[in-house]
């Protein structure tokens, strides 16, 4: 098999048809960008698990009298619940936060906004802040001090962190979805190009094959023009996500970053996929082409 023939062969079909050629490119290209979005969400979900898997904690919110009088937890009703709270099997740890430094806390996660500038200590609470050995074991937590004097409410971070995942799942979601949906065009417009550029070659390939030229000779160069379109969109999809992470997602993400809510998006994990996006490209426009072939035309 003449080698250079066959790429020849491929680099002529991509030039005659360069219209579809581009727009095979583009639709690929889109696809990938927004498989590789979610292949991101997915890779953030599980840093983030990471993240808070030793930051969770149950808050013990205790009742305005309460925190406007104990600066340090030194007083009897603080002191009892803090005594209650490490006397339980299940807790790791206590901490105690006062309400000067809950205001100090709120200033720095909301500064800039207006939200921030309107909060006064007497609004916010302090708390008992209480490390679990056992994520699994909250209810024990709220058995020791439940009811108690002093105890306004109790708050699992967990439920605070699990509306954050819903959040990042969805986004994932959404763009797994819009991915199948631009692949779906993908795959169409692969199979189109393909059935195009056989048919405008299909007398050059008829000689070939009267001369004795296997079928799968005949087929490798419009094999080849698919997957290099694939791969070339996948080039552009990991392209785009670079450009996009450094002119919006960063900007974006900026300020859940800074205050520790979620990680940030890295280079490097955009370059970890992107080997996986070109094998998906490759194999797109490979697999199409070749099911194009057997189904459709006959060389």
């Amino acid at each position: 098999m003449r080698s250079s023939f066959v790429v020849r062969e491929a680099a002529t079909g991509l030039r005659r048809n360069v219209t579809m050629t581009v727009a095979m490119v583009l639709t690929t290209a889109i696809s990938l960008g927004l498989l590789g979005a979610g292949l991101l969400a997915v890779r953030t979900i599980d840093r983030t698990e990471d993240l808070y898997s030793d930051r969770l904690a149950v808050q013990v919110l205790l009742t305005a009298d309460v925190s406007a009088n104990d600066a340090d937890c030194g007083q009897d009703i603080c002191r009892t619940l803090r005594t209650a709270l490490e006397g339980s099997s299940a807790v790791a740890g206590v901490s105690f936060e006062s309400q000067a430094q809950a205001y100090e806390k709120f200033k720095r996660l909301f500064a800039g906004q207006s939200i921030g500038e309107l909060a006064r200590p007497q609004s916010l609470q302090a708390s008992l802040r209480v490390t679990l050995k056992d994520q699994s074991r909250v209810d024990d937590v709220r058995a020791a001090v439940a009811g108690k004097v002093g105890v306004r409410t109790i708050i699992d971070q967990r439920d605070v962190v699990a509306k954050l995942f819903d959040f990042l799942g969805g986004v994932r979601n959404v763009t797994f979805a819009l991915a199948l949906v631009q692949a779906l065009a993908a795959l169409l417009l692969i199979s189109n190009t393909v059935q195009l550029s056989a048919f405008t070659r299909r007398t050059e390939v008829g000689i070939m094959r009267l001369v004795g030229a296997t079928r799968w000779y005949t087929q490798l160069p419009f094999l080849i023009e698919a997957v290099v379109t694939g791969v070339v969109g996948a080039v552009i999809a990991v392209a785009g996500l670079l450009v996009a992470k450094a002119l919006f997602i960063d900007e974006i993400l900026s300020g859940i970053v800074e205050n520790g809510v979620i990680p940030a998006v890295e280079a490097s994990d955009i370059l970890v996929i992107s080997p996986l996006l070109l094998l998906i490209g490759a194999g797109i426009g490979g697999i199409t082409g070749y099911v194009t072939l057997r189904l459709y035309v006959r060389l």
